[in-house]
Protein backbone atom coordinates (compact mmCIF):
# COMPACT_ATOMS: atom_id res chain seq x y z
CA UNK A 1 0.00 0.00 0.00
CA UNK A 2 1.27 3.47 -0.31
CA UNK A 3 1.27 6.11 1.66
CA UNK A 4 -0.01 9.00 -0.93
CA UNK A 5 -3.28 9.03 -0.10
CA UNK A 6 -5.26 9.57 -2.80
CA UNK A 7 -9.24 10.94 -2.96
CA UNK A 8 -11.87 8.39 -4.78
CA UNK A 9 -10.21 9.11 -8.55
CA UNK A 10 -12.30 10.12 -11.31
CA UNK A 11 -13.44 7.23 -13.59
CA UNK A 12 -12.96 8.19 -17.66
CA UNK A 13 -14.00 5.89 -20.21
CA UNK A 14 -12.17 7.00 -23.63
CA UNK A 15 -14.20 6.57 -27.05
CA UNK A 16 -13.15 7.33 -30.53
CA UNK A 17 -11.39 5.57 -33.38
CA UNK A 18 -8.98 3.32 -32.47
CA UNK A 19 -6.86 4.48 -35.70
CA UNK A 20 -6.07 7.21 -33.80
CA UNK A 21 -3.63 5.28 -31.35
CA UNK A 22 -1.36 7.29 -30.38
CA UNK A 23 -3.37 9.99 -29.59
CA UNK A 24 -5.73 7.66 -27.30
CA UNK A 25 -2.21 6.47 -25.80
CA UNK A 26 -1.25 10.23 -25.18
CA UNK A 27 -5.23 10.80 -23.06
CA UNK A 28 -4.52 7.41 -21.08
CA UNK A 29 -0.80 8.96 -20.07
CA UNK A 30 -2.27 12.67 -19.63
CA UNK A 31 -5.42 11.44 -17.31
CA UNK A 32 -3.52 8.83 -15.40
CA UNK A 33 -1.08 11.55 -14.38
CA UNK A 34 -4.02 13.45 -13.22
CA UNK A 35 -4.75 10.35 -11.04
CA UNK A 36 -8.28 9.46 -13.21
CA UNK A 37 -8.41 5.83 -13.82
CA UNK A 38 -8.83 5.16 -17.69
CA UNK A 39 -11.35 2.69 -19.29
CA UNK A 40 -10.20 2.18 -22.96
CA UNK A 41 -10.88 -0.40 -26.23
CA UNK A 42 -8.33 -2.15 -26.64
CA UNK A 43 -7.16 -2.64 -30.65
CA UNK A 44 -7.01 -6.28 -31.29
CA UNK A 45 -4.53 -8.07 -34.06
CA UNK A 46 -7.45 -10.27 -35.35
CA UNK A 47 -7.21 -9.56 -39.51
CA UNK A 48 -10.83 -10.03 -39.16
CA UNK A 49 -13.45 -10.46 -36.69
CA UNK A 50 -16.68 -12.29 -36.13
CA UNK A 51 -19.39 -10.17 -36.75
CA UNK A 52 -21.37 -11.76 -33.88
CA UNK A 53 -17.96 -10.80 -31.82
CA UNK A 54 -17.67 -7.21 -33.07
CA UNK A 55 -21.32 -6.53 -31.40
CA UNK A 56 -19.97 -8.13 -28.01
CA UNK A 57 -16.95 -5.64 -28.19
CA UNK A 58 -19.56 -2.73 -28.89
CA UNK A 59 -21.39 -3.65 -25.82
CA UNK A 60 -18.62 -4.42 -23.93
CA UNK A 61 -17.60 -0.67 -24.63
CA UNK A 62 -20.66 0.32 -23.55
CA UNK A 63 -20.81 -1.19 -19.93
CA UNK A 64 -17.05 0.65 -19.56
CA UNK A 65 -19.31 3.82 -20.74
CA UNK A 66 -21.58 2.69 -17.27
CA UNK A 67 -18.84 2.57 -15.08
CA UNK A 68 -17.00 5.88 -15.78
CA UNK A 69 -17.58 9.56 -14.04
CA UNK A 70 -16.81 11.31 -17.46
CA UNK A 71 -16.25 10.37 -21.50
CA UNK A 72 -13.62 11.65 -23.36
CA UNK A 73 -13.70 11.80 -27.31
CA UNK A 74 -10.66 11.40 -28.88
CA UNK A 75 -11.30 12.73 -32.02
CA UNK A 76 -8.15 14.66 -33.84
CA UNK A 77 -9.25 16.73 -36.27
CA UNK A 78 -12.90 16.52 -34.92
CA UNK A 79 -13.59 13.00 -36.39
CA UNK A 80 -16.23 10.94 -34.87
CA UNK A 81 -17.47 7.93 -36.39
CA UNK A 82 -20.40 6.08 -36.32
CA UNK A 83 -19.60 3.79 -33.87
CA UNK A 84 -18.26 6.84 -31.65
CA UNK A 85 -21.63 8.69 -32.08
CA UNK A 86 -23.24 5.47 -30.83
CA UNK A 87 -21.19 5.58 -27.59
CA UNK A 88 -22.17 9.88 -27.34
CA UNK A 89 -25.71 8.93 -27.75
CA UNK A 90 -25.59 6.19 -24.73
CA UNK A 91 -23.80 8.72 -22.58
CA UNK A 92 -26.12 11.04 -23.32
CA UNK A 93 -28.94 9.32 -22.12
CA UNK A 94 -27.31 8.00 -19.37
CA UNK A 95 -26.32 11.51 -18.28
CA UNK A 96 -22.64 11.36 -18.69
CA UNK A 97 -20.40 14.32 -19.00
CA UNK A 98 -18.88 14.04 -22.12
CA UNK A 99 -15.60 16.09 -23.35
CA UNK A 100 -13.53 16.03 -26.80
CA UNK A 101 -10.27 16.21 -26.88
CA UNK A 102 -10.52 18.43 -30.13
CA UNK A 103 -13.63 20.63 -31.11
CA UNK A 104 -16.65 18.23 -32.79
CA UNK A 105 -18.12 19.38 -35.96
CA UNK A 106 -21.29 21.62 -35.14
CA UNK A 107 -24.05 19.52 -33.91
CA UNK A 108 -22.26 16.79 -32.20
CA UNK A 109 -22.41 16.43 -28.83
Amino acid sequence: MSDVPVARPKIVCLCGSLRFSSEFAAERTRLTLELAIVLAPEATEAPVLDSALVRALGELHLRRIDLADEVRIVNPGGYIGEATRREIAYANASGKPITYSHEPPTGDS
